[in-house]
């Protein structure tokens, strides 16, 4: 196995930049030892959680992503402010798109990488429960629909490929998981 790193950089550069990511150039040397250029996107800390009801009801936001040009059912999810921690950053996000508070949570397992040959983005999970209704307050960019689903229904939508966000399958699928080695799914 070689966990070494095969590249190495020879300068970097910032080609792009809004609030939301950072698009970089790297010149490098290749691992074949030719010259190079490696160009990768930087993003926020981004943070997503499994909001379960006791009734085994998870709630799932809908909404229409444009990148994909597509509309999306998703577990809520967000992005870190700079300095804040991704706990704080995601009982924000369920309170301001799913008007939810939660007393209790637990880490899903640990980080996640998104399509890591083009993108340093990393994230981390969460299961929220014993919820409390409040008022969500979604952002300018946000026109959500909230929905829930028995969680078997949602597994259901990924393993037909109508849940396609991947941090929300990997989030369904580790809270699944969690909940029956904890006995209660």
């Amino acid at each position: 196995m070689h966990t070494r790193n095969p590249w190495k950089l020879r300068s970097s550069r910032l080609v792009y930049e809004t609030p939301w990511l950072r698009v970089i150039e790297d010149r490098v040397v290749r691992p074949d030892g030719a010259d190079g250029i490696y160009s990768y996107i930087e993003t926020r800390v981004a943070v997503g959680v499994v909001a379960l009801t006791p009734e085994r009801e998870v709630y799932l936001v809908g909404q229409y992503r444009y990148p994909t040009r597509e509309y999306s059912w998703e577990i809520v999810e967000g992005g870190t402010e700079p300095g804040e921690a991704a706990l704080a950053c995601i009982q924000r996000e369920l309170q301001e798109e799913a008007g939810l508070r939660a007393a209790a949570w637990t880490p899903l397992g640990g980080e996640i990488h998104f399509s890591n040959c083009i993108s340093a983005e990393r994230g981390l999970l969460y299961l929220a429960e014993d919820l409390e209704a409040t008022e969500a307050s979604p952002e300018g960019t946000e026109v959500l629909e909230i929905r829930r689903a028995p969680l078997g229904d949602a597994v259901a939508m990924v393993e037909r490929g109508e849940i396609k966000d991947v941090f929300s399958i990997v989030g369904l699928l580790r809270a699944q998981a969690y909940l029956a080695r904890r006995g209660t799914d």
